[in-house]
């Protein structure tokens, strides 16, 4: 087997690779853009980045609107990741609001990383586990390799391991 995997290759908050191609003015396929996409990293999700690798549209917003769409790498920290001793919430919900805008107005206050949005979001686990967690109390098991299709749905991504997991994200927007 051996290999790299997807944090050795990104690293937790390291920068991924981007290549986007085109069409050149006589129709042939060509290199667009070949670029490294830095890890957006969060005081409030210790362990955790987010790579904002394409939207369809100029919104900075990290959540689409309807019939747009976003592609990202989000890599999620264990659960027993600690926060810093000197941490402060206020500061941290601010940096939240600058860096992934939209994601403070999704997130529940009194239940941590419980989220709902008006997206379709089409997940694969690419290296890790987690927790699908639902509004019901449903826990659902995520291994390398699984996916998920999330209909716009009350959730939250736990990380039960002791290495981050990283997944490859495409929201779709529209519901709601």
């Amino acid at each position: 087997m051996g290999g790299i995997t997807a944090i050795e290759r990104v690293g937790a908050a390291g920068a991924a690779r981007r290549v986007v191609t085109t069409r050149s003015d006589e129709g042939k396929s060509v290199v667009a853009s070949d670029v490294r996409v830095e890890a957006i990293t969060l005081e409030l999700m210790p362990g955790s980045a987010f790579h904002a690798l394409w939207a369809s549209d100029e919104s900075p917003a990290w959540f689409p609107p309807a019939g747009e769409i976003r592609f990202a790498l989000v890599t999620i920290g264990p659960s027993d990741v600690a926060y810093p001793a000197d941490f402060d919430l206020e500061r941290a919900i601010v940096e939240v609001s600058e860096k992934l805008p939209g994601m403070v107005e999704v997130l529940e206050p009194n239940n941590p990383g419980m989220h709902t949005t008006a997206t379709i979001d089409f997940v694969v686990l690419l290296q890790g586990e987690l927790v699908l967690e639902l509004d019901d109390g449903a826990q659902v098991a995520l291994h390398a390799g699984d996916t998920v299709v999330q209909n716009g749905t009350r959730h939250a991504w736990r990380n039960p391991g002791t290495t981050p997991a990283v997944m490859a994200v495409t929201l779709v927007g529209g519901l709601g």
